[in-house]
């Protein structure tokens, strides 16, 4: 994915104006989700996941389709929306299928709260984010991810505006 993203992006001002600021969103709703998220110790129903169940991959999903828009590639867009479906989809019903097992309350909580498309919640409760929690699920990774990517579309502006690899 990485090497079909810097091979296939064609990036403009304009499209790195417009995307990035999307794909921005999409991290920071990962890194939201992630500082509430104690993997397969507790469920999770504070902050994002109040609007949907799964905010990870509703980030993921929005900070690619926000890179393909600044990358100005429709191709990637597709692919990205490809993968996601191909396997993201399926691993969003495995991962349910163990959080029943494990996870008192995730059945109402899953009849509750939507899968993926958000919905305004009926009650707000506490936000319980916690930064040791982002630390502990390693989503800064995603953030030193997203800068590279970004940092590439923008050097690929500046630099190479008249490179095109594929028409």
């Amino acid at each position: 994915m990485a090497a079909a993203f810097a091979w296939f992006s064609r990036p403009t001002p304009k499209s790195l104006l417009i995307g990035l600021p999307i794909s921005a969103a999409g991290l920071a709703l990962r890194a939201w989700a992630a500082g509430h998220l104690a993997k397969d110790q507790r469920l999770a129903t504070s902050g994002p996941y109040s609007f949907t169940r799964n905010p990870l991959y509703l980030g993921t999903l929005t900070t690619a389709i926000g890179l393909a828009a600044a990358a100005h590639s429709l191709g990637l867009a597709i692919l990205f929306i490809a993968l996601f479906v191909l396997v993201y989809l399926p691993a969003i019903e495995l991962e349910e299928q163990h959080l029943v097992e494990i996870l008192p309350g995730y059945v109402e909580f899953a009849l509750r709260v939507p899968r993926l498309i958000p919905r305004w919640p009926s009650q707000f409760g506490p936000d319980r984010f916690a930064a040791a929690l982002y630390w502990k699920n390693r989503e800064y990774q995603a953030l030193l991810g997203w800068l590279i990517g970004a940092a590439w579309l923008i050097v690929r502006a500046i630099l190479f505006p008249h490179l095109v690899v594929f028409s």
